[in-house]
C-alpha cells in the first residue's frame, strides 16, 4: 500500500465508557499502554475508561488523559500491524496525542502533561460562568463578526473557537455573550446555534491561565524533533520542529482550532488516506463536511481496524 496516510486524533466529547476495552482484551501492545498510564498518573485510568463511572470519565482532567490513552493504545495497534503515518494532526486535545504518534512528546509525559492542561483548563473559570455553543450552517466570517459584536455590547469575551468545517463553527467565552453572539448568529441566518455541554469555555482568551499553565509543564519535558509534519490547531499549517511544536500546544489553549485550514495543509503535504484513530467518528464526519471527495477510516474497536485493515489493502 502506497497511498500516504494521515493520522487524525479526537479531541474531548469523543469519550465514553468502555473505550479501548475490546483492544486490551485482543492486543497486549493495548494492555501494556494502558498499564503505562495508570502507572503515571498513579490511578487506575484504564478501569475508568473500561467501567466508567461516566460522571468520573466526563471530568476534564479526567477525560483527557483517557482519550489520549486510547488514542496512543490505537496507533499502536496499527504499527505493529504496519500502518505508520505519513503526516498527522490532532482536534484539540488530539494535537498531544498527534505528537506522541510523531515521537515529538513521550506517552508518558504527554498523558501526565494533559492531565494537568485538564485540570488547569477547569480551574481557569468558575463553573457556570463559561459556555460554548455550535454554529450551524453560517459563514465563519460572519460568526467572528457575530462575536465581535456580542463582545463589544456585553464587554465580555467571546470568540470562534474551533472553525470545525465550512458549516460548523463553535463559539467560546463568558454565558451571556455566548448567548448573545448564538442570538445574533440566528439573525444573521444560521441555522441552529446549539449549546454544547461543556465543563469550561475551551480556545478563548478565558483560558489564559490553564495557558500559562501549560507552558510551565510544557517548560520541564524533554520535546523532540517530530519525526513526520504535525498540522497545528492555532495556524492550520505544518510544523517539525520541537520549538513550534511546544509553541503550538501552548497557543491552542486560548487560540482557535482552524481544523479546516488543518486538513486543507494535510491534503496540501499529500495525505491521500485519512484515518482517525482513536474513540468515536467525529473527524470522520467533519472530513466529509470539509471535503466529501476524501477518503476516511477510523480505528476504535476490533471491527474498525479490521474493516480499516482490510480497506488499506485494496488500495
Amino acid at each position: 500500500m502506497s497511498a500516504k496516510i494521515a493520522f487524525l486524533f479526537p479531541g474531548q466529547g469523543s469519550q465514553a465508557v468502555g473505550m479501548g476495552r475490546e483492544l486490551a482484551e485482543k492486543f497486549p501492545i493495548v494492555q501494556q499502554t494502558f498499564a503505562e498510564a495508570d502507572a503515571a498518573l498513579g490511578f487506575a485510568l484504564s478501569q475508568l475508561c473500561f467501567e466508567g463511572p461516566d460522571d468520573q470519565l466526563r471530568l476534564t482532567e479526567n477525560t483527557q488523559p483517557a482519550i489520549l490513552t486510547v488514542s496512543v493504545a490505537a496507533a499502536r495497534v496499527l504499527a505493529e500491524q504496519g500502518i505508520e503515518p505519513a503526516l498527522a494532526a490532532g482536534h484539540s486535545l488530539g494535537e498531544w496525542s498527534a505528537h506522541v504518534a510523531a515521537g515529538t512528546l513521550s506517552f508518558t509525559d504527554a498523558v501526565r502533561a494533559v492531565k494537568a492542561r485538564g485540570r488547569a483548563m477547569q480551574q481557569a473559570v468558575p463553573a457556570g460562568q463559561g459556555a460554548m455553543a455550535a454554529i450551524l450552517q453560517l459563514d465563519p466570517a460572519q460568526v467572528a463578526g457575530a462575536c465581535a459584536e456580542a463582545a463589544q455590547e456585553t464587554g465580555l469575551a467571546v470568540q470562534a473557537a474551533n472553525l470545525n468545517s465550512p458549516g460548523q463553527t463553535v463559539i467560546s467565552g463568558a454565558a451571556a455573550a455566548v448567548e448573545k453572539a448564538s442570538a445574533l448568529c440566528k439573525a444573521k441566518g444560521a441555522r441552529r446555534a446549539v449549546p454544547l455541554p461543556v465543563s469550561a469555555p475551551f480556545h478563548c482568551t478565558l483560558m489564559q491561565p490553564a495557558q500559562e499553565e501549560v507552558a510551565r509543564v510544557l517548560g520541564g519535558l524533554q520535546i523532540n524533533e517530530p519525526h513526520i509534519p504535525v498540522a497545528a490547531n492555532v495556524s492550520g499549517s505544518m510544523i517539525s520542529t520541537a520549538e513550534a511544536a511546544r509553541d503550538a500546544l501552548i497557543r491552542q489553549v486560548t487560540g482557535a482550532v482552524r481544523w479546516v485550514d488543518c486538513v486543507e495543509a494535510l491534503k496540501a503535504a499529500g495525505a491521500e488516506v485519512f484515518i482517525e484513530v482513536g474513540p468515536g467518528k467525529v473527524l470522520c464526519g467533519l472530513l466529509k463536511q470539509i471535503d466529501p471527495t476524501l477518503k476516511s477510516l477510523n480505528v476504535e474497536d476490533a471491527a474498525s481496524l479490521e474493516k480499516t485493515l482490510a480497506e488499506l489493502k485494496s488500495i
